[in-house]
């Protein structure tokens, strides 16, 4: 297997030779790259809407934008231009969008909106010429914020995180044929290196009133409109200085009651009181401290329940702010099978008694991360948990180092090393490990003109038990054209790669993955794409993982999945999604989770069936929209129908009310029971100001026999300054028991932003 693992790194290196010779320095991969040039200005400037300060057209301006969707060789119906200029302080950027009249869309008042369904222009500055990560700011037609970080090229979906919050002010004004956006960032909110003459930049816009997209930098569309490639330059009349103190307190002090009614030795509610905060300390104007002293999340959106008929744990994306800078830097290594550094789990622990996952009190932690140079970025995490007498275990000590060198214009070499520690282990029992470790290099491969992308990735596992195998490897390759694209994925998890800080949800596996892709792009008609895709895949387990159902390296799982996905003009997308699964059990498996407890399709038999899956999204330009996903076919040994669907309705710009449905019936073979599945999901998003909002949850899940309720108000008195009021209720829903409370609580936090 390790010869597959130099196969794969010889092939990266290969490519990346051949291309680096093809293309001269400068030409950016043939891609024609737009300038705009800022000029430093003395006059004081008003956020206000009105473009009348004459240090904005000092410099060049960006315009002339291109149109994204529905096509991406036509300039904009919907023109914008945008202005910069700058001070010793902030970057400031007007931004004028015309439109076809003023009756703009927008589903709430609620910071960080997503970009499709209403009118919105965001910014993207790449400070460190990178191509790499990015600082995005964002402001719709209402004057409604967001703000994210874009890692790993922006080249995927989830390369976007609107998770991170920090301090800049921004301002709207509409007109009758166009709104102006002006938007005041602190150079304390974002990191460059001192000295720098240039950032990349660009600029997008959703226009609901031309039904389009558009850009700055003209994006084909078979790519994402953040991708990083396609940027232009933002050039500055001097060098950059460094912001001066940068120092900021994030003080918070909560209150919470909390009754558990399955617990009958508590007779009366809990009441806590907790004081904590971060801290955040500019080194350089690249390169942050992060410091957290008892932090409380209790304020973090619940996570949204799922139907799992998988046999092996789902992922569930972090939400809690201070896990989030630079969250890539320590976070994507491996792949979504395969991630040597989880961050959520820190701060859970397993109880003993009940094998469950419990909440464990972090009591402080660390971080260091950023920018060294243009090519250099490195990353530091420590966090030290409390001990848990009740379930016999003591503190752990989590520590995470990670490093990553840019080789040619766009790669990336980098090594990760995460350390679990128990603390004081002789003083507690026997049921964990005192200390698990994981060592990584991985190589990332991005050419310049971005149609060849990849990495290659070998991790090592350091722990007390004597398992074979304690290593992993992901290989991917793709190539991507306008027209197609081609990927092949390569994955080996030996039994003994014991991770327990990172996401392995499978071990013992050897996964071999080709795919296919075709893009058609109609000249005329309501469709604006086709795309056709064919997934491969074949699972091989090892066979140290001690079952004697399989020889060593016998196939236990292969699949051919399809999709093809229609983009209409108007926004709205239909995806037809056949598949074909043969899987071998290895364990005893109840795919319902709801049969009796001797009811289950036993290991060692196998079963081959195929299924289709439709989805539709309406335009979500409109007031009421809605995403339904039929899907039926055969399930193991018998048969599976059911229904996915969100329906929402739009009450501008106060909020809006969705419904979340996710039904499944699963008839399977005696001695199953049929199984009627639900997942009722109702969610009410008020937004009384841009500073006010409401947001309530109800989850209704019949898998878990729970009901769940969560209402979280929220203040923003201040900027990044917050009230929090959340209130949480769980009842059981089983037709066994009486309709009860299984535990609540109400929880009162208030955070301030003090800049020192």
């Amino acid at each position: 297997m390790r010869i597959n693992l130099l196969f794969t790194i010889v092939l990266l290196f290969g490519i990346q030779s051949i291309i680096a010779q093809d293309t001269s320095p400068g030409d950016n991969g043939g891609i024609v790259v737009p300038q705009v040039s800022i000029k430093k200005t003395a006059q004081s400037m008003t956020l206000d809407g009105v473009l009348d300060e004459p240090s904005y057209f000092e410099g060049s301006a960006a315009d002339h934008f291109w149109q994204y969707f529905p096509s991406d060789s036509l300039q904009a119906n919907g023109q914008t231009e945008i202005y910069m200029t700058y001070d010793e302080t902030y970057i400031y950027v007007g931004v004028k969008l015309y439109s076809l009249d003023n009756d703009f869309i927008t589903p709430s008042l609620r910071r960080d909106y997503s970009m499709r369904g209403n009118d919105n222009v965001s910014l993207v500055f790449d400070t460190y010429n990178d191509q790499t990560n990015a600082f995005l700011f964002g402001m719709n037609a209402h004057g409604v914020r967001r703000e994210a970080l874009l890692s790993n090229g922006a080249r995927q979906r989830g390369d976007f995180n609107p998770s991170w919050d920090n301090k800049w002010e921004g301002l709207v004004k509409v007109y009758d044929d166009h709104w102006v956006a002006e938007f005041q960032i602190p150079f304390k909110t974002i990191r460059y290196a001192e000295g720098s003459t240039k950032w990349r930049f660009n600029c997008y816009r959703n226009d609901t009133r031309h039904n389009e997209i558009t850009s700055w930098m003209n994006i084909p569309q078979n790519r994402i409109i953040m991708d990083l490639t396609y940027m232009g330059d933002m050039v500055w009349d001097e060098p950059l200085k460094k912001p001066g103190k940068n120092i900021s307190l994030i003080p918070y002090v909560a209150g919470a009651m909390t009754r558990d009614f399955e617990d009958l030795d508590q007779t009366d509610p809990d009441f806590d009181f907790g004081i904590g905060g971060d801290a955040k300390i500019g080194i350089t104007s690249g390169l942050n401290l992060d410091l957290t002293f008892n932090p409380d999340f209790s304020q973090v959106e619940v996570d949204r329940q799922v139907t799992n008929l998988d046999r092996f744990e789902i992922f569930f994306p972090e939400r809690r702010q201070f896990f989030l800078e630079n969250a890539d830097l320590f976070g994507s290594f491996g792949n979504g099978r395969m991630n040597p550094f989880f961050s959520r789990r820190i701060g859970v622990a397993l109880d003993t008694a009940t094998e469950t996952n419990v909440q464990n009190t972090i009591l402080y932690g660390a971080r260091l991360s950023g920018k060294i140079n243009e090519k250099l970025r490195v990353g530091l995490l420590n966090m030290q948990t409390a001990k848990q007498e009740g379930n016999d275990l003591p503190g752990f000590n989590y520590t995470v180092a990670a490093l990553e060198q840019r080789v040619f214009k766009r790669s990336n070499v980098a090594f990760v090393l995460v350390n679990k520690q128990a603390i004081d282990a002789e003083d507690f029992g026997t049921t964990f490990s005192k200390y698990n470790r994981i060592a990584g290099v991985e190589y990332r491969l991005a050419t310049e003109d971005n149609r060849w992308s990849g990495k290659a990735t070998y991790h090592q596992a350091f722990t007390e038990g004597n398992e074979k195998m304690k290593f992993s490897h992901f290989g991917q390759i793709q190539l991507e054209e306008r027209k197609y694209r081609l990927e092949w994925a390569q994955l080996l998890i030996g039994q003994g790669y014991d991770a327990e800080v990172g996401f392995v949800p499978r071990k013992d596996i050897l996964l071999l993955s080709p795919e296919v892709g075709l893009n058609f792009f109609p000249k005329t008609g309501n469709v604006s794409r086709h795309n056709v895709n064919l997934d491969f895949r074949a699972i091989y387990n090892i066979g140290n993982d001690g079952n004697t159902i399989q020889p060593d390296f016998g196939l236990a799982e292969w699949g051919v999945e399809g999709s093809w996905r229609v983009s209409y003009k108007n926004g709205a997308n239909l995806n037809v999604q056949p598949e074909f699964v043969n899987v071998l059990l290895f364990d005893d498996f109840d795919p319902t989770r709801v049969q009796e407890d001797d009811v289950f399709l036993p290991a060692g038999s196998e079963y081959s069936y195929a299924n289709i899956e439709v989805s539709y999204n309406s335009d979500r330009r409109q007031k009421f929209s809605y995403e339904i996903r039929p899907n039926i076919g055969q399930f193991y040994n018998g048969f599976r129908t059911g229904l996915q669907g969100t329906a929402t309705y739009r009450y501008q710009p106060f909020g809006f009310i969705a419904l979340n449905v996710n039904y499944n019936y699963i008839e399977l073979d005696d001695p199953f029971k049929p199984a009627n599945l639900w997942l009722v999901g109702p969610r009410i998003d008020l937004t009384f100001s841009k500073k006010i909002f409401l947001t309530t949850f109800i989850q209704y899940n019949n898998q878990l026999d729970n009901l769940n309720i969560n209402a979280r108000f929220q203040w923003r008195f201040k900027p990044v300054s917050d009230f929090f009021l959340v209130y949480t209720d769980n009842y059981i829903t089983s037709p066994f028991d009486q309709f009860g409370t299984r535990n609540r609580s109400i929880v009162a936090k208030v955070t301030y932003w003090l800049n020192l």
